[in-house]
């Protein structure tokens, strides 16, 4: 609900009249943090004839750089210069507006911690993907959604539509963290949060229309600290979802531009221009100038505008947005969406910056590339990519997701069938600084789910098994532990369901096991087993150790990851039919283990000579030494 800043905290007060009404209708950031390594703090004031005001700052260590007027009216950028000096506190900002003096209160705030204490997601983690409008609906107490909601746009709630929202919330994904403990997971991340202030609802959150604050029909800001405060406690960490390359239609910018550069193509009747979609034109050494712009400076939807990350204004307001969300939120990552579509040279001094200010933190950058040398080319100290340099930590292995669900539909071949599809993916791992800092997925929010409308347990059993042992930072996609599956061919909303049980009206539960049905519980417990191995006793072995890989032999697929002196080995039978295995093929890992514990099964395997395994098995054996 909007509040006139006379009455909201007493963030506003006027010595000249009590009867003048300010112009000042916001301030973003809301409010700031002392002792940041940028020392300088971009405010944007929004209000009706703000731009013709001039600025003073009453403050230790603060100190006015310049105020920028925008081509509106009703835009002022003010640019302060925070030193070491300043301390938290109220900070007086004196506005002069022909004979009207006005006062802003803004408050600077301390920092709960520095820096360099700040911990982002790695190989340790596995994430957990999944969509609040589409997980669980909850209640907290003291909510009032309909106070909250009263300045959205008409949308509509109904469960039988795929497009429609559906009403999951924070509170619903709050209700369920045991769950996620329970699994085994150790990081979640949510579709975009962010006010969507769209006509229908846009409950996917990928068209931000206020930068500062959760959509309501989610929860308040205050519900997203608190569950993430309840997520720490927990163990679990949170990845946040951010778009720095468009925004949503709805937001106040389209109906007063601040200037026509803040956007790319601002005349949507006039010189509309909708992005390609083809990224390669940034690494395309033959790409015509035409297709670059069309990629880069088009549009992504006529519903989201492409922001101009080239403009230094509009550079610093979402560079702090991120610097924002981190310290007040205590996110423990970004994942980026649409990254290669904004400017190159802004997104690589925005993770600079990032980098800089959180040297141990991480964000992942979503990009859309089936190609491993593409991929490989992003992240931060490519070779490819020199001397420029993206400074961006983790990618995203589009070339693994391609290759594994063409893989499950083939029988596995010594020369590019089936699993030998992953094996020559990764012999490409040569291409990447950090292969370790790879971020793995068979399926995502934006892609059919792996199962497809089957439900082939085996298959997705060896898929999932892969992910979670190879040299990667695997992400899951929430309900396939419960054999979730639907394809795009109807829609984007027929991979996104709700999940069973996430509703108070739901009549199937699969939050529990007596909730799920047998093929469900042999699911949820495979997830469970290897999860928990993977974020306790195989930790270590998996996130830090080293990788050997062996050409398939007999349509089986196997590598070792080794560390500290102890290994596991890792068999994949990707055929639909049993086989006999020689392992002489494998003697550099085995010899002096004669047997393995099979952590998927708990049962001891006896190496030998030979192995037998069954259609589409698995095995993830911690080696014995001999006594």
């Amino acid at each position: 609900m909007k509040k006139n800043l006379f009455s909201a905290l007493g963030n506003f007060w006027s010595p000249a009249s009590a009867q003048v009404e300010t112009e000042i209708t916001k301030i973003e950031p809301p409010f700031w943090y002392t002792g940041m390594k940028q020392s300088t703090l971009q405010l944007m004031a929004y209000g009706k004839g703000i731009a013709q005001a001039s600025v003073a700052v009453n403050y230790p260590g603060a100190y006015l750089e310049s105020t920028v007027r925008m081509e509106s009216d009703n835009y002022l950028l003010i640019y302060l210069r925070l030193d070491k000096q300043a301390e938290p506190g109220k900070m007086l900002l004196n506005f002069t507006i022909g004979k009207r003096k006005l006062t802003y209160i803004y408050e600077l705030r301390q920092r709960t911690r520095k820096g360099e204490e700040r911990k982002g997601f790695d190989a340790s983690d596995t994430l957990y993907l999944l969509m609040p409008d589409r997980f669980a609906r909850g209640t907290e107490e003291g909510e009032n959604p309909a106070e909250e909601e009263t300045d959205m746009a008409p949308y509509r709630v109904d469960r039988n539509d795929p497009d429609a929202r559906h009403g999951g919330n924070l509170a619903g994904i709050g209700q369920h963290l045991d769950y996620f403990t329970d699994l085994g997971v150790t990081a979640l991340w949510f579709t975009p949060v962010l006010e969507n202030n769209m006509a229908g609802g846009s409950y996917h959150g990928y068209a931000t229309t206020n930068y500062y604050r959760v959509d309501p029909r989610l929860g308040t800001n205050e519900a997203y600290r608190h569950l993430i405060e309840r997520a720490h406690a927990k163990g679990l960490k949170i990845v946040m979802d951010m778009i720095f390359n468009h925004c949503g239609i709805g937001h106040p910018w389209l109906k007063d531009m601040p200037g026509r550069d803040w956007f790319n193509h601002p005349d949507l009747k006039r010189s509309f221009m909708q992005t390609s979609f083809k990224l390669t034109p940034h690494v395309d050494p033959y790409a015509s100038e035409y297709d670059f712009r069309q990629m880069n400076e088009g549009w992504f939807a006529d519903t989201m505008p492409d922001l101009n990350q080239k403009n230094p204004h509009v550079y610093r307001y979402l560079v702090q947005t991120s610097l924002w969300w981190i310290e007040y939120a205590d996110i423990d990552g970004i994942r980026m969406d649409t990254y290669p579509y904004a400017d190159y040279e802004a997104m690589s001094r925005w993770m600079e910056e990032l980098n800089g200010e959180y040297p141990n933190y991480n964000v992942v950058g979503e990009t859309w590339v089936t190609e491993p040398a593409y991929t490989a080319w992003w992240q931060a100290g490519s070779r490819l990519s020199a001397p420029r340099d993206s400074h961006l930590k983790t990618v995203m292995d589009f070339s693994f997701f391609e290759r594994i669900n063409l893989a499950k539909h083939e029988q596995t071949e010594t020369w590019f069938k089936g699993l030998d599809r992953i094996y020559n993916n990764f012999v490409y791992d040569f291409l990447y600084p950090h292969p370790e800092s790879v971020l793995a997925f068979i399926e995502n929010h934006d892609t059919d789910r792996f199962l497809g409308d089957g439900q082939d347990l085996p298959m997705l059993k060896q898929a999932t098994t892969l992910l979670l042992t190879t040299r990667r930072i695997p992400q899951l996609y929430y309900g396939t532990e419960i054999l979730m599956n639907g394809t795009k061919t109807k829609g984007d909303g027929y991979v996104r369901k709700d999940f069973p049980g996430g509703w108070p009206e739901d009549t199937e539960n699969a939050f529990t096991p007596q909730g799920r049905t047998p093929e469900q519980n042999e699911c949820h417990l495979f997830y469970k087993t290897l999860l928990n191995w993977r974020k306790g006793a195989g930790n270590d072995l998996i996130a830090k150790g080293n990788m050997v890989q062996f050409m398939v032999q007999n349509g089986v697929y196997a590598y070792a990851r080794s560390y500290e002196g102890r290994t596991v080995f890792v068999m994949l039978n990707g055929r639909d039919q049993k086989t006999i295995l020689s392992l002489k093929y494998y003697q550099e890992v085995l010899a002096g283990h004669p047997q393995g514990r099979d952590v998927l099964t708990g049962k001891t395997v006896v190496l030998d000579k030979e192995l037998a395994m069954e259609a589409r098995e698995s095995k993830v054996l911690e080696l014995s030494d001999r006594k």
